[in-house]
């Protein structure tokens, strides 16, 4: 079953690990064949908002953050694995399987 998943990234200086760590989870789903929608939040802005309706149908949250976030709370009721920005740059194929082991649990 193709699992959806919703991420934020975001790294304390707002730029480099925020979109580096966006474009590999993306890279990573897509290989293993989950989809993926990731919100970036940097120094820029917040862009590719999560919609509320995204949120509801995805089975898992991913949040590669070094820094707090706007709107953490909307994920409140969904599986969530947070991890630092590093951490999907060097590996982000083991983040996304972890992740998806969230909802197999």
């Amino acid at each position: 079953m193709n699992k959806k998943i919703v991420a934020v990234t975001a790294c304390i200086t707002g730029i480099a690990h925020t979109f580096m760590s966006a474009a590999n989870l993306k890279k990573s789903a897509e290989k293993i064949g989950y989809s993926i929608k990731v919100e970036t939040q940097s120094s820029m802005g917040t862009e590719n908002k999560l919609t509320d309706n995204e949120i509801e149908e995805a089975d898992v949250v991913i949040l590669a953050i070094d820094t707090k976030i706007e709107g953490e709370d909307r994920f409140e009721n969904k599986p969530k694995l947070v991890v630092g920005t590093s951490e999907v740059v060097s590996n982000a194929d083991k983040v996304i399987k972890d992740a998806i082991n969230l909802v197999k649990k």
